[in-house]
């Protein structure tokens, strides 16, 4: 996959997912889609930028998307963050009128939300890569069971982590996590995603924000800083 760019603390404990055959084939297929001319989001670079940005010791929240955005000049790694300069989308803009409701933030100008992952917080997308214009293109072709693996890793630390899980799909897909309520030592989260087809379903409302940094706080953790600073609007410095 060319230069992998993460954090050293995740390459030995995904080093198996990296040499198993079903990354060989997604390869391949990520290298058969390029030469066919087809416009691959995000760039390669940024495939595991999520995994570069928050090291795996320090992951205190875990936020589950699905596929990376597949407008040009949108998707750069994090799941619901979008590159400085491009309008926030509808579902981005619903986190942050939860926000609000919840914390009292003002909606932020961008939806650059590196900010988050650097203080803990992995913005995981399901499936990493997309095809230009086609949603849901690499869906079923293996990322999926990389992805697990991550959520995996995630959940044996002895750590306590708040998962946010945001509709459906990541609750089925975060299924194995044990929560408290389980036994385990983990706070998981749900409410409806918050796209808006479904947000005034159960996603306004939900405080998932306050919750996590309550329960952190309760553990001797540091809150997450959910107000997200000023970004400049070139996105190359990023």
């Amino acid at each position: 996959m060319g230069d992998i760019r993460l954090h050293q603390s995740w390459k030995r404990p995904l080093g198996a997912e990296f040499a198993s055959p079903y990354m060989a084939d997604l390869r391949a297929f990520l290298v058969a889609e390029k030469a066919a001319g087809k416009a691959i989001f995000p760039a390669g670079g940024e495939w595991f930028r999520a995994l570069d940005l928050t090291p795996l010791d320090t992951v205190r929240v875990v936020i589950l998307g699905q596929d990376p955005y597949h407008g040009p000049g949108q998707a750069h790694g994090l799941c619901f963050s979008v590159r400085p300069g491009v309008r926030p989308p509808p579902s981005l803009v619903n986190i942050y009128k939860e926000l609000h409701s919840d914390l009292g933030l003002a909606r932020p100008a961008h939806g650059f939300l590196e900010h988050w992952a650097r203080q803990g917080v992995l913005l995981l997308n399901s499936v990493l890569t997309v095809e230009s214009g086609r949603a849901a293109s690499h869906r079923d072709r293996g990322w999926e069971k990389f992805s697990d693996a991550v959520i995996r890793l995630v959940a044996a630390r002895p750590d306590p982590v708040v998962f946010l899980l945001w509709g459906s799909y990541a609750q089925k897909k975060a299924g194995f996590v044990r929560s408290i309520a389980q036994g385990g030592h983990h706070l998981v989260l749900k409410a409806a995603h918050p796209s808006p087809l479904s947000a005034h379903n159960g996603f306004f409302g939900c405080r998932h924000f306050s919750q996590t940094n309550a329960f952190l706080e309760s553990r001797g953790l540091p809150p997450i800083d959910w107000a997200l600073p000023p970004v400049a609007a070139d996105p190359a410095g990023h």
